[in-house]
């Protein structure tokens, strides 16, 4: 069996303290090494927030991490891409040591371009999330809400931004879903998700946001339909 390294990250203090969410991702990269064939030699934890352009010198344990990972050859396994960072520069500054990062969710990636791939996805999706509680907030403030401090705006601000949400989320599986026969026959042929993206791309179909498919987003169509 194969060595790697364990890197567990939360951004609150609070969440630091009780535990909340630490357990559940050394539970997944343990489960994860398991099917790997994996032993997990070291498993760092981080009470940090992902964000800024000094992050990694802001997250002393994973550079850590990174320095032990290096000297052994051995993989970083992450339970999730977010316990890295959502900001594809990060990433791709984390490729430039030259150290194999897991994610646990993804999967081993035989190309860590693919990983910049998730990760433009997920800080494109950052920035939707974003945009769509500014949006409620104008609406909201166009109907007179008040919106100060107090626990009451908080909750209404957090209404706001689930709504908006959930209203995205089905339509985006409304339109996931009429894409089913086009994309079941694709994932059928045996191809990777590389190949069936170009010959659905070939055939002039169009991805559920109107533009051109990727693994990443047809991954994430299948998973949307239960396909994966």
């Amino acid at each position: 069996m194969s060595n790697a390294i364990g890197y567990v990250r939360v951004s609150t203090t609070s969440q630091g303290r009780s535990s909340l969410g630490l357990e559940a991702q050394r539970a997944a990269i343990a489960r994860f090494a398991e099917q790997e064939r994996l032993t997990v030699t070291q498993c760092f934890e981080e009470i940090e927030t992902g964000s800024g352009a000094d992050a990694l010198e802001r997250r002393p344990q994973l550079a850590a991490a990174l320095k032990i990972a290096r000297k052994a050859r051995a993989p970083v396994l992450v339970a999730k891409l977010d316990r890295l960072s959502r900001d594809v520069h990060f990433v791709s500054g984390l490729m430039a040591h030259r150290v194999e990062f897991i994610v646990c969710d993804l999967g081993r990636q035989s190309d860590p371009f693919v990983l910049h791939l998730y990760a433009a996805l997920a800080e494109k999706e950052r920035g939707m999330i974003s945009a769509r509680t500014k949006a409620g907030l104008a609406a909201a403030k166009a109907r007179g809400m008040k919106l100060g401090m107090s626990a009451r705006s908080k909750r209404e601000v957090r209404q706001i931004a689930a709504s908006g949400a959930k209203a995205n989320q089905t339509a985006a599986l409304e339109r996931v879903e009429a894409l089913r026969p086009q994309i079941e026959f694709a994932l059928k042929s045996g191809i990777s998700l590389r190949q069936a993206a170009e010959s659905l791309n070939e055939r002039n179909i169009a991805s559920p946001g109107g533009g051109r498919w990727h693994a990443p987003s047809l991954l994430k169509a299948a998973r949307r339909l239960g396909l994966r």
